[in-house]
């Protein structure tokens, strides 16, 4: 089965509650009022405050992009003193929508290292586009995998185990995702499974313990993100949840519809789950509901679900590099 791929991209809204700041640039921006006023060159001098010195281009060649969205690009480089081959993420300046969350590429990825968190080598303004130069990794995004086969439930175990170490680091560290689905989920070569696209996450603090921007990608929003209600770290658990239905389904719920009815679907009904629920093991069914549920004092957090008895089915990356080969095979193909 191929899935054919959403209506409509990542959306956000301008927010309710202005970001904790974490940086004298973002201290500035912090204030809704001066994110209106500020001209464009304002805001680059004050982007240039938390970006690395020097050009990029200077010690990178071969580029070739690999993929394109409406703020920007992604190209493949090699290092010329190393030879490693990056990914460049190249956003334009002037086409974003919230362009204050353009810090969030930088300083999150600047901040927060693991090992199931893509790394970010380095940030530069570049004329009117920040570049972020970060890790390539060449088995692709769960995406494409999903739109072409079915996980088994030891791989399904296996790339949440992995997003859910990375989320329980991240949400220790007051970070919301915001954003989670299988299209910010990669994969290397030999079945490693990272979290990336940090540009819709949010810091919390003592200061500002809940946020209330409508940020997200459709689909996969908590019902409280579509309220409006004030949330934490707990929406990035629904939205692993709804990913875990695109594993077994191939798409999250609701996806033949728009957005817009989707939206309103999951924050009127009950919590959606798999198509057929008798096709997946009830260690399964009960990991969903943990994850799937309505109620946010009852949904579990990153650090309890590491816990949970479905988990224990993960096996080593390894298992995901047939799921990675078949695509290559694929994409070689087409």
């Amino acid at each position: 089965p191929i899935r054919s791929p959403p209506p409509s991209p990542s959306c956000s809204l301008p927010p309710s509650a202005p970001a904790a700041p974490s940086s004298q640039a973002e201290v500035y921006l912090s204030t809704p009022s001066s994110q209106q006023t500020l001209t464009h060159e304002q805001f680059k001098a004050a982007l240039q405050l938390v970006v690395d010195p020097g050009d990029p281009r200077t010690g990178l060649e071969d580029f070739v992009k690999v993929g394109e969205g409406s703020t920007g690009v992604v190209c493949t480089a090699r290092e010329k003193h190393s030879g490693r081959q990056v990914a460049v993420k190249m956003m334009d300046l002037r086409r974003q929508q919230r362009r204050e969350l353009l810090f969030n590429e930088v300083v999150i990825m600047r901040d927060h290292r693991h090992r199931n968190v893509v790394q970010m080598f380095r940030s530069a303004l570049v004329e009117d586009e920040l570049w972020v130069v970060m890790e390539f990794l060449q088995g692709g995004a769960l995406t494409h995998i999903i739109s072409q086969t079915r996980l088994d439930e030891q791989q399904v175990a296996t790339v949440c185990l992995s997003v859910l170490q990375a989320l329980t680091y991240l949400h220790s560290e007051g970070v919301i995702h915001r954003d989670i689905k299988s299209d910010s989920i990669l994969l290397t070569l030999d079945g490693q499974v990272k979290l990336s696209d940090f540009g819709f996450c949010a810091q919390i603090s003592e200061n500002v313990p809940k946020r209330k921007s409508l940020v997200g990608t459709p689909y996969w929003m908590a019902p409280e993100v579509i309220s409006k209600a004030p949330y934490g770290p707990e929406v990035d658990i629904w939205s692993l949840g709804i990913m875990v239905v695109e594993m077994v389904d191939g798409e999250p719920p609701y996806f033949s519809d728009t957005p817009i009815t989707a939206m309103k679907k999951l924050r009127d009904q009950s919590a959606p789950s798999v198509k057929d629920i008798q096709r997946v093991s009830p260690v399964l069914k009960n990991f969903l509901d943990c994850m799937l549920t309505r109620d946010t004092l009852q949904r579990s957090s990153a650090a309890a679900l590491l816990d949970h008895p479905f988990l224990l089915q993960a096996g080593s990356p390894s298992c995901l590099v047939p799921l990675v080969e078949h695509h290559r095979k694929h994409m070689s193909l087409c």
